[in-house]
């Protein structure tokens, strides 16, 4: 099926719709950046990433070939993403992976560099002198090639013919954390990209909210993290709307950096995980509050970690006052095998919370209760965006189990990637799972337990950290959420 962006006809690749925006909206601001606080921010319009992204794939395409990999190592800042958009331009596989830090080992860098086969770094010159440095002696790092993308010297680019981007070609790897292992490369196709850009665009409202100088976003994930991609450096090329950025730290070392930022272009879209909300509900004093307007965000996504009920009621208490209803929460689920989101909350609703007896949950059974100390609150992930199908199953006989009972979430759609860059037995044994009883599938094991209420999708934790004690099952994020509030120094803050 093909997914038609609301104002403009269907395109293959997301760099179709920046080629046609370059020419349609020119001077149109698309991006801001935010390098210190007392400092205006750098902006690039979409003739402005069109030209710069070009300049790039034509530098890319003299040193490498189309279908090699290309490891982007950058601080946050607009140069990921213009390298980014040249490597689709070129159609080089773009490699986002965390940029490297003084006195930290490498090895996840390297485990990813290995596994992707890169043939050259992209970065910044300033990057250059601390890798070099860090590099110098290590052969897995000197054995690549290395373009400064911010010191290219040619005067024009090559012509570009993006009518060569198909929708199944790859677009880039999106490798997982390694926190479990070594770090596994997501294939992400240009499909996957534009079926997911629909999927936030449609889901979190964008659609809704009138023309572009109506939607504006901020956002301080960080680019190479599929959220920070996916919904803060694509989805305004999509949705044709202003993205301002910020460095993370700038947000985590300061968290009223973020609201401030909302308040002065009167962003409507900006979210991160749970963690955030419960950062700036914790952290920002009320004095900070008294020149902040939040009324206009009406898209505050929460997703990339378990939700909290108490975070979304804490934070929506706290900054009532500055505007903001609790109803522009907006839960969602997802992961890097499937793009990236894949269910979320209704637009313009309150997050659905369910009471559950505890007793019952450890047992893997669902009793909606009165709330009470013998309850416990799932906050829902919301409903299966765009023509996705989500089941839930016995993880061990991978029969479809009751709609009351927890199961492993399995997921079948266009969002789901192709798979894992180099590993046909993992690739075969996690995205090509078939149901026992039905013969279903193929369908992504997602490895997260979870279960459907009133065709909403609640999301209990992964299966790999559930903790069997005497039968009876415990989620870690549970006993975390008990230890940090039994002692106020144990309260995050």
């Amino acid at each position: 099926m093909k997914y038609k962006l609301e104002l403009e006809n269907y395109c293959e690749s997301i760099v179709k719709i920046l080629e046609k925006y370059s020419k349609k909206y020119s001077q149109r601001i698309v991006y801001k950046y935010i390098e210190e606080e007392n400092k205006a921010p750098i902006s690039l319009s979409f003739s402005q990433v069109d030209y710069e992204a070009r300049l790039i794939a034509t530098s890319l395409l003299k040193k490498i070939k189309r279908g090699d990999r290309a490891l982007k190592l950058y601080p946050s800042g607009l140069e990921f993403i213009t390298a980014f958009l040249g490597c689709l331009y070129a159609g080089i596989i773009a490699v986002p992976a965390y940029p490297p830090r003084k006195n930290q080992k490498n090895d996840r860098l390297k485990s990813i560099i290995e596994d992707s086969k890169a043939s050259i770094i992209l970065s910044t010159k300033k990057s250059r002198t601390f890798e070099n440095s860090l590099f110098k002696t290590d052969e897995t790092f000197n054995q690549l090639l290395y373009l400064e993308t911010d010191s290219i010297n040619i005067e024009k680019a090559d012509v570009i013919n993006v009518s060569n981007i198909k929708a199944d070609d790859i677009a880039f790897l999106q490798y997982t954390s390694g926190s479990t292992g070594k770090p596994k490369g997501v294939v992400v196709s240009h499909a996957n990209i534009m079926n997911n850009m629909e999927i936030i665009y449609k889901s979190q409202g964008l659609s809704t909210l009138g023309l572009s100088n109506n939607r504006v976003g901020v956002s301080w994930l960080p680019h190479f993290h599929d959220m920070g991609l996916m919904a803060g450096v694509l989805q305004p090329l999509y949705g044709c709307f202003e993205m301002i950025f910020m460095p993370s730290n700038y947000f985590l070392q300061k968290p009223i950096r973020w609201l401030e930022t909302i308040s002065k272009y009167k962003a409507t879209y900006s979210g991160g995980p749970n963690f955030a909300y419960d950062l700036c509900a914790s952290s920002i004093k009320d004095k900070e509050l008294e020149n902040i307007d939040l009324s206009s965000w009406k898209v505050a996504f929460n997703g990339a970690e378990p939700i909290h009920a108490t975070i979304l009621n804490k934070f929506s208490k706290k900054f009532e006052k500055c505007g903001f209803k609790h109803t522009s929460h907006h839960p969602c689920y997802g992961m890097a095998e499937t793009t990236l989101m894949v269910t979320g909350g209704l637009h313009h609703k309150e997050p659905t919370v369910l009471n559950l007896d505890s007793n019952a949950l450890k047992d893997g059974r669902i009793i909606k209760i009165e709330n009470s100390k013998k309850s416990k609150q799932l906050v829902s992930n919301g409903k299966i965006c765009l023509n996705h199908e989500i089941i839930v199953v016995d993880s061990k006989t991978h029969n479809i189990i009751n709609t009351n009972e927890v199961g492993e979430v399995w997921i079948k759609g266009e969002s789901v990637a192709q798979g894992y860059w180099q590993k046909e037995e993992q690739t075969e044994e996690i995205f090509n799972a078939y149901t026992n009883d039905t013969k279903e599938g193929p369908f992504l094991r997602t490895g997260d337990l979870g279960f459907f209420y009133e065709d909403e999708l609640y999301i209990c934790g992964r299966a790999k950290d559930l903790l069997i004690i005497r039968g009876r099952n415990y989620y870690p994020q549970d006993i975390e959420a008990i230890a940090s509030s039994s002692h106020e120094d144990l309260i995050y803050n």
